[in-house]
């Protein structure tokens, strides 16, 4: 049985590795993300209330919009949830191919297992599309085009929906892919269409992509997201090195070995998961205090 959003908010970690992750990073850019755990909590940052009552009526709502089939939030949760279950088995092949290119007397590694780039490349491709299904889902609106969905980014973005993207851009771009990471995916998506087909995330999202061909649908949102994205990277001077000077103080690793770091990342943390049930979790607290106030209003 599927967990209640009372479970997810309070079984959320106030300290792991994703969260040690997720701290190094908002440390070089851009400063602003609070790891809010547990779901009373929640419902006091967000709303303000310190009331015991004003915080059961809150709660209750949220309860009850959440577990409403109708409502897009336990979709959104499957999306995000989905794409960080199958980063373990992403970040797993990453990591032997590399180990395969490095070690001669492992290089039948390499051959079994798809070039590391490849992989990099497609996973952060499919968790842009997944991230704009999931954000059509969470507002209950049809699945937005690509061009619209990057606008919403630039406009709405923020807490931990704007660390997530951040942390896409970071641990999923620059870490294994380095500065060039855009045209390096770019070149992937021309020439690795056949990868994508058999992707187990794409499979699993295909339905939902709103396009008889799902391949440009992923490609039109890619070159939607990587203005934003060369953005990001041109306005902050995020870098390599710095994401690698930052994340040094948990993980002991040579600046050579990005790559290596982004896979065991991949394989080690659930930051899309953790952050995406924040940002349920503040989008349902944000609906159901509006109304428990309309339900007074009416009440006199």
């Amino acid at each position: 049985m599927a967990k209640s959003i009372v479970q997810l908010l309070d079984t959320l970690p106030s300290d792991n590795l994703t969260v040690k992750l997720l701290r190094a990073i908002d440390r070089i850019a851009p400063g602003e993300w609070e790891n809010v755990v547990g779901f009373d909590r929640t419902i006091q940052a967000v709303t303000g209330a310190t009331d015991a009552n004003d915080i059961l009526a809150i709660r209750n709502r949220a309860i009850e919009l959440y577990n409403d089939p109708k409502n897009g939030y336990q979709s959104a949760i499957w999306y995000y949830e989905t794409i960080d279950n199958a980063d373990v088995a992403l970040g797993a092949a990453a990591m032997a191919n590399k180990i395969g290119e490095k070690i001669g007397i492992l290089s039948f590694l390499n051959q079994m297992t798809p070039k590391a780039n490849t992989t990099q490349s497609i996973d952060l491709c499919l968790k842009i599309v997944a991230e704009l299904i999931a954000y059509s889902k969470l507002n209950g609106i049809p699945i937005l085009n690509p061009k619209d969905f990057v606008t919403q980014i630039r406009e709405e973005y923020q807490g931990p929906s704007l660390m997530r993207m951040i942390a896409l851009v970071t641990v999923d771009g620059l870490l294994p892919l380095g500065p060039d990471f855009l045209q390096i995916v770019g070149k992937t998506l021309n020439n690795k269409q056949s990868v994508i087909r058999d992707n187990p995330v794409f499979n699993q999202i295909s339905e939902a992509i709103p396009s008889p061909d799902k391949i440009d649908f992923i490609s039109n949102t890619f070159d939607a997201a990587s203005g934003w994205m060369d953005g990001f990277v041109s306005k902050t001077g995020i870098t390599p090195n710095k994401i690698a000077n930052s994340i040094h103080g948990f993980i002991d690793f040579s600046n050579d070995s990005m790559d290596f770091v982004a896979a065991f990342l991949d394989q080690s943390t659930d930051y899309y998961r953790h952050t995406g049930i924040q940002t349920v979790g503040r989008n349902l607290i944000k609906q159901a205090n509006i109304d428990v106030n309309l339900s007074r209003l009416r009440q006199g």
